[in-house]
């Protein structure tokens, strides 16, 4: 059994340090101003031989009723509950103040398993406050610095203690899947198998499934889109933190989630406005956590307002995404809110045609993720879209094709020489990747290439997603020259 532990307490404790310290990255947005962290979110913590879950919350705060704080705390307490045991930090500099006590008597009311953690204890100035910590009532404080790396000893007696305590377990082991720990795909030619359908004849194209769970998607986009709600949506749950006010969400958090059976992880985003607006350095770190979460995805849904045209900064994010390789689908989002839809369909279709040539064919999906309307398909688009990034095509069936293409339109004569094109392979799926042996690779025109990246989503169905070519020289590498 996986044990949970959740760590909370007010703004500016430490508490992103302390989980990016149990996860073993820099996951969690650290600064010094309160109040960075707004949703909760899990990684997969280790310490020593203990394995675990572990959850990031929001800085706890005294708030009115319906104010963003107010809704930050309320995310908060749904973690302590979801939580096997919480971690209740305090800052040992400062001392214990009276909103550590108004939240350690709730934390204690509530009936959960606390450890009580002492940060910030690295040299002198952290002893009067350790002493203090002992006046909350929760036994006693372990002493720690998240940020050096001390009292993790300690740390790791406390959390063995109170899992075993609850009857937990002593050696606790957890899940092997982190959200940011996939690798790139290396450029290797694919080791094919021959493949046959049930009447024994050749499969030449298919769709590689052997890494299918569970898909991760990134749900981006510019701020106030609407990405958190579709989230919430999905999952039917108020798992992430919503509201009117545009740039609620800051961390990329993750969230498991499964569709008719099928177990995916959502991530939400925060939203990117162009760089040349942003100065503030919180800002310029949620666009960096963004950017790595697309990196890492799959599948992109970037989200677009239907209720307005194309933005130049949707545009940018979508050729972001591209550029990254990963597959993409476009939610057309607050559809219910459309007047004209014909023309506001159209409008979108005609933008992406003559503005993102590169994801030629993605799906445009109109939706409403308040309302609940066209999740479905959204779903359902994403699941195509993914099975043609994992798109695999037999190397015979590639050169088969490759000569009609050249007899059709042959390759440029440059230098008084027409340049020759040999070979062709597939070396790499998501995206399809493809390596042409030419003659004189530095030749030949970026125009051809799209002429024969046009032929392969034509010929082989490969619409809305990536597809990169790369260039090599010399001969067919796979003919015996022994033969």
């Amino acid at each position: 059994m996986t044990v949970t532990y959740a760590i909370v307490g007010r703004p500016n404790v430490g508490k992103s340090t302390l989980f990016n310290r149990l996860i073993g990255s820099q996951h969690a947005i650290v600064d010094d101003q309160p109040g960075v962290t707004r949703d909760w979110r899990e990684g997969d913590g280790t310490l020593a031989t203990l394995q675990f879950r572990v959850i990031d919350t929001a800085g706890l705060e005294e708030a009115s009723n319906g104010s963003l704080e107010d809704r930050m705390r309320q995310q908060t307490e749904l973690a302590i509950r979801d939580a096997d045991i919480t971690m209740l930090v305090v800052d040992a500099k400062v001392g214990v103040t009276p909103v550590d006590n108004f939240f350690a008597g709730k934390i204690r009311k509530s009936g959960a398993k606390v450890i009580l953690v002492a940060n910030k204890c690295e040299g002198k100035a952290g002893v009067a406050g350790l002493a203090e910590a002992w006046r909350l009532g929760l036994g006693e404080p372990v002493p720690i610095s998240a940020a050096h790396g001390e009292g993790m000893v300690d740390l790791h007696d406390a959390l063995l203690s109170a899992a075993e305590e609850l009857g937990l377990g002593g050696i606790l082991t957890g899940e092997d899947d982190l959200l940011f720990g996939a690798e790139e795909d290396s450029e290797e030619p694919i080791n094919e198998e021959e493949r046959f359908d049930e009447g024994g004849n050749p499969i030449d194209v298919w769709q590689d499934d052997s890494v299918r769970e569970p898909m991760r998607i990134a749900i981006v986009g510019r701020p106030n889109m609407g990405k958190s709600t579709l989230i919430n949506s999905l999952i039917s749950e108020d798992r992430l933190l919503t509201g009117p006010e545009a740039g609620i969400t800051r961390d990329a958090i993750e969230v498991p989630f499964e569709w008719r059976g099928q177990p995916y992880r959502l991530i939400d985003t925060a939203g990117m406005r162009r760089r040349a607006r942003v100065t503030d350095k919180v800002e310029k770190l949620m666009i960096g956590d963004a950017l790595r979460a697309i990196k890492f995805a799959h599948l992109c849904v970037l989200l677009v307002d239907s209720t307005d045209e194309l933005n130049k900064q949707d545009l940018a994010i979508a050729r972001m995404i591209a550029d990254e390789g990963r597959a993409v689908v476009i939610g057309a989002n607050k559809w219910d809110a459309v007047g004209n839809k014909q023309v506001a369909a159209s409008k979108i279709a005609d933008r992406l045609q003559t503005s993102l040539a590169q994801l030629r064919g993605v799906p445009v999906i109109q939706m409403s993720g308040l309302y609940k309307r066209g999740l479905g398909r959204l779903m359902a688009a994403a699941d195509e879209i993914y099975g043609l990034w994992n798109t695999r095509i037999s190397t015979g069936r590639l050169n088969r094709w490759l000569d009609l293409m050249l007899e059709a339109h042959p390759p440029p004569i440059v230098g008084g020489r027409r340049l020759r094109i040999r070979y062709m392979t597939q070396i790499k799926v998501r995206p399809p990747t493809f390596a042409l042996f030419a003659s004189r690779p530095a030749d030949l025109p970026e125009s051809y290439l799209r002429y024969l990246t046009t032929g392969l989503r034509q010929d082989f169905g490969l619409h809305g997603i990536p597809i990169r070519m790369v260039m090599r020289k010399g001969e067919n590498p796979y003919v015996n020259k022994g033969h």
